[in-house]
């Protein structure tokens, strides 16, 4: 902590209204560096989500249940990054690391509804996947235009209606001071750490939203995949099933990745301890993650790789035709 951050500590008994983020370890030249991975790591974030709803949109052969609820998860990814990324740029080119209270609540309630829809859309893919492969003769029906936008807008309102579930809480706390946050933005772990008032009754609702919420949805998706690999090890042709578990390999892939970061750090039982351990994995989750996604969707489904190839197709013959006119 330099000169500057320690002058506009709060004193104690008195309302603070602002934060410092902490934010990463180093000097100035450290943070430019920091500032460049972040603003490559954010625009290839922003411009690939963006690549596959405007993909979605326009290819024909990908409006199908899959591609519709990855276009709101590419949403959800680029909401998720913008809400964390521009922020921590801004105090890492200048210095200027105070954060209000009430953007501070807002990052938090934007961060924390993001991620609980997250889950339920990827509790809705697996039960996409299961009908696929498990009742193929009910998928048609059960998940018809109506039916799968019916479940994106629960999905959506029971993700946001968790956020505000779990910031409420959080924005009925008193801090008096200290304000200084060891994190590159408001997170819950943190942020609570710092209170003055008694925290229990936040940290049981924030806590028991996060066990109902993470492991519910963990456990309904690990059920429909225990079915679609019971169904998929009956086919006898290994061709056969081959097609069957790479049309879920993207799926699980991010399940694996997603859930594993997350339960890591908010399934526990108090906010008590917080780490620079702890800071890398939710480094992992908000920046990283929302570019893995469409990466991987990208790299590892035929269907995607092709209507890409085809896009490609029709702005290369767009140039060419200017070019020649």
């Amino acid at each position: 902590m330099n000169s500057s951050e320690s002058n506009i500590l709060v004193a104690n008994h008195t309302d603070v209204t602002f934060f410092i983020l902490l934010g990463f370890p180093g000097g100035q030249e450290m943070q430019v560096v920091y500032f460049s991975l972040f603003l490559v790591i954010y625009i290839l974030t922003v411009v690939s989500n963006m690549l596959i709803i405007t993909m979605v949109w326009m290819d024909s052969r990908l409006h199908i249940p899959m591609y519709f609820f990855l276009s709101n998860f590419a949403i959800l990814d680029t909401w998720c990054s913008t809400a964390v990324v521009p922020k921590t740029m801004h105090y890492l080119i200048t210095q200027d690391k105070v954060i209000s209270h009430a953007e501070c609540l807002a990052q938090l309630c934007f961060v924390h509804s993001v991620g609980p829809t997250e889950f339920f859309l990827l509790t809705v893919m697996a039960y996409d996947r299961y009908l696929a492969i498990c009742q193929p003769l009910r998928y048609a029906t059960m998940m018809s235009n109506k039916n799968c936008l019916h479940l994106a807008i629960g999905s959506w309102m029971s993700g946001f209606f968790t956020g505000w579930t779990l910031t409420i809480p959080t924005a009925m706390l008193k801090f008096c001071g200290p304000n200084l946050i060891n994190h590159f933005f408001c997170d819950y772990i943190p942020l609570v750490k710092l209170s003055c008032s008694n925290t229990s009754t936040s940290e049981t609702v924030f806590f028991s939203f996060a066990w109902v919420v993470v492991l519910c949805s963990l456990g309904f998706t690990t059920v429909s995949y225990s079915y679609i690999i019971k169904t998929v090890l009956r086919i006898p042709s290994v061709v056969g099933r081959q097609k069957a578990f790479s049309t879920c390999a993207a799926h699980l892939t991010i399940v694996l990745i997603f859930y594993g970061t997350v339960i890591f750090m908010y399934v526990r039982p108090r906010a008590s301890y917080f780490s620079d351990k702890d800071k890398v994995i939710s480094l992992f989750y908000s920046v990283i993650t929302p570019l893995l996604n469409p990466l991987i969707y990208s790299l590892r489904n035929r269907q995607f790789r092709q209507a890409l190839k085809k896009m490609q197709g029709k702005i290369y013959n767009s140039f060419s035709r200017f070019y020649t006119e």
